[in-house]
């Protein structure tokens, strides 16, 4: 059985709140879902490397907590939007 890399979506839960996250990051910072899915995509790594790794910790907090921690791992990153 081939081994899932880490950061994979690995079932409808984790696609679901991957979706969750761009879609509330945009609202948060007035711009469309689109560019926010490339900024953690293509720009960065994030949503591989931190949002869906971090996927059962951050699910469990607020969706106003969840906007916050990934623009500032953003700023952090220096991913600019």
């Amino acid at each position: 059985m081939e081994e899932i890399s880490r950061g994979a979506i690995r079932n409808s839960n984790e696609l679901e709140f991957a979706i969750f996250c761009v879609e509330n990051v945009a609202i948060e910072l007035g711009v469309p879902a689109e560019k926010v899915y490339r900024a953690l995509t293509i720009q960065s790594n994030l949503l591989r490397q931190y949002i869906i790794p971090e996927y059962e910790m951050l699910h469990t907090q607020g969706k106003e907590y969840i906007v916050a921690d990934i623009i500032e791992t953003m700023k952090e990153a220096g991913v600019e939007i």
